[in-house]
């Protein structure tokens, strides 16, 4: 029964946290582009590469 005192406290605090996290992400504007990045895997890296003809070697 003990352990609820500690446990109880923990977990509200980090859903407190979450909850924060969540709306400092939201008001900071990072869930406005839900599109971009899905399509972004289809983009080339940069255009330097194309315009030179020649390839970046990782």
């Amino acid at each position: 029964m003990s352990i609820l005192f500690l446990l109880l406290p923990v977990a509200l605090l980090l859903g407190f946290g979450f909850l924060f996290a969540f709306i400092w992400g939201a008001s900071g504007g990072q869930f406005d582009d839900l599109e971009t990045p899905a399509h972004r895997v289809l983009l080339p890296d940069s255009t330097e590469e194309f315009k030179t003809g020649e390839k970046r070697h990782v």
